[in-house]
């Protein structure tokens, strides 16, 4: 089977000036429509959309283990608490069905969609072939309603993952699974493992993700009428030091993180009225894999009365870090081992610089006592939180040492009012694709020129950050910027974008090409 190739970069992108962007401008007009993920593929703007037709069927090799598993996408009704909501989802549950594997395994995966319109399934965070990735117009066709699609890949690299849609919005409905690339190197020193997911909820309370984009557009950034989507914040932006230009700064660390108000918070599903029940004994090890699908919220997680140790961050081994608490952006994952108390204790996922809703909240019950309140605080919420890109790689994680070869810029741009968000200068399907070269080590020089965070997302690959830190996603915080590293080894056409899906939705995406 053809797997995992290479890449570079030999173009340099324009920066804006830091006053334009400021004043929420790069030459998009409000009345735009929106740069959907079902743009035409990029190259030049306003190029025709690209068509691919069925991919080419695989077998898997003699050596490699087949995992077979279907799934179908259908319009749900859910029990939220006592809240019946309308939504879409992976085999009528919330979260979607778990699809588990080893590194090196071969997997054919078959999608019914059943959905009343197009999708697709994006592997987020896999280094599978180009042709798997679940991109509409970059690197499939949709998936018409009323047909099956069958993605075949194999997944190289061992660790903590999620799946969902890569079309419009979908991913803000209930349209996310959890996957998991078991080790087979792995000693396993834990007793039990929990897979956590957290999300926040708005679909079929009185809108859906659709309207709340439309809103956002239309009224050019906050807009919160009868449970529709709004921003949850007054002022655009901030950073986690003083004031900029007389500009508030937010919140540290991470300013205005979000846009829409959400009535729910979940985990696992499930809202705080009717919280995910985790039980062990006390004194057990238990490994958890933390994963963020939320689709607009950043969260602070923390088990109260324990200390956790980090593990690996997007399936990447870390030097073990013992935490209180820590953030977790749209699009990360954290692996974390916890020696459980005895009692019952509040697994708590506090939305970040969110005041309607609540949070998101587990109960984890390792003997007896009263289950936590909806509210609960535990005291690691008002601790030292670890922000994610601090920590340190594992040797094994590191990309071996190399100067880079080319260097491309990457500037995140955009505003609240009018509702624009971009890369390079303009939307996505009119901003120049990154270009690289494959076998080529490529630096990113990504800077955050908007006073919001935004979660960066990289399909198809990993980079490495000046720490060495292995990832696909990282939170960038306003005026915040990274070089980061990649080696260019799965030659395609790739997506980078905000893993807010508001955002990306309105056009803070760019494709990276492997040059020929």
């Amino acid at each position: 089977m053809a797997t995992d190739p290479t890449v570079k970069g030999t173009m340099t992108s324009p920066l804006l000036s830091r006053r334009n962007i400021l004043l929420g401008g790069f030459g998009i007009a409000a009345t735009a429509t929106v740069a959907a993920c079902t743009t035409p593929a990029p190259g030049k703007a306003g190029m025709p959309s690209r068509t691919f037709g069925a991919p080419a069927p695989l077998s898997p090799s003699p050596s490699q283990r087949l995992v077979e598993k279907t799934l179908v996408a259908k319009p749900v009704s859910l029990d939220l608490g006592g809240r019946i909501v309308s939504t879409w989802a992976y085999d009528g549950t919330l979260p979607g069905p778990l699809v588990r594997a080893t590194a090196g395994d071969f997997l054919r995966v078959s999608l019914d969609n059943q959905l009343p319109a197009d999708t697709t399934i994006h592997w987020h965070g896999i280094r599978l072939r180009n042709a798997a990735d679940g991109v509409p117009g970059l690197t499939q066709d949709p998936i018409s309603s009323g047909t099956k699609y069958v993605y075949e890949f194999t997944a190289p690299d061992p660790g903590t993952y999620f799946f969902h849609p890569h079309v419009g919005v979908q991913l803000d409905r209930g349209l996310y699974a959890p996957m998991i690339i078991d080790d087979p190197n792995e000693a396993g020193d834990y007793d039990a493992e929990w897979i956590v997911v957290l999300d926040d909820w708005i679909d079929g309370t009185g809108t859906t993700p659709d309207d709340v984009l439309k809103k956002l557009i239309a009224d050019g950034g906050p807009a919160s009428s009868g449970g529709m989507g709004g921003m949850d914040h007054g002022s655009m932006g901030g950073m986690d030091h003083g004031s900029m230009g007389g500009m508030s700064m937010g919140t540290p660390p991470w300013g205005d993180a979000g846009d829409v108000t959400y009535p729910f918070f979940l985990i696992n599903g499930k809202p705080p009225t009717d919280p995910d029940v985790l039980t062990a004994k006390p004194g057990q090890r238990i490994r958890l894999r933390v994963i963020n699908a939320a689709s607009d919220t950043i969260f602070t997680v923390t088990l109260g009365g324990h200390r956790l140790t980090i593990t690996h961050s997007d399936g990447h081994a870390v030097e073990p870090t013992e935490v209180g608490a820590f953030y977790i952006g749209m699009g990360e994952r954290y692996d974390a081992i916890v020696t459980l108390g005895d009692g019952v204790f509040p697994l708590v996922a506090r939305p970040f610089g969110k005041t309607s809703g609540g949070q998101a909240i587990a109960v984890v019950r390792t003997g007896s006592g009263s289950a936590p309140a909806v509210d609960a605080a535990p005291a690691e919420l008002s601790g030292q939180v670890l922000i994610g890109s601090q920590l340190r790689p594992a040797e094994s994680a590191k990309l071996p040492d190399r100067a880079p070869d080319a260097t491309v810029d990457l500037a995140l741009q955009g505003s609240m009012k009018p509702y624009q968000w971009g890369m390079n200068g303009a939307k996505f399907g009119e901003n120049e694709p990154l270009t690289v070269k494959a076998g080529q080590r490529l630096r990113i020089n990504a800077t955050n020129q908007t006073m919001m965070t935004h979660p960066l997302h990289l399909h198809g690959h990993t980079f490495a950050l000046p720490s060495g830190l292995r990832k696909d996603t990282v939170l960038m915080a306003p005026m915040q910027s990274f070089a980061i590293d990649l080696d260019a080894d799965n030659a395609g056409d790739w997506m980078i974008h905000c893993h807010n899906i508001y955002h990306a939705e309105a056009g803070m995406m760019i494709a990276l090409e492997y040059a020929t």
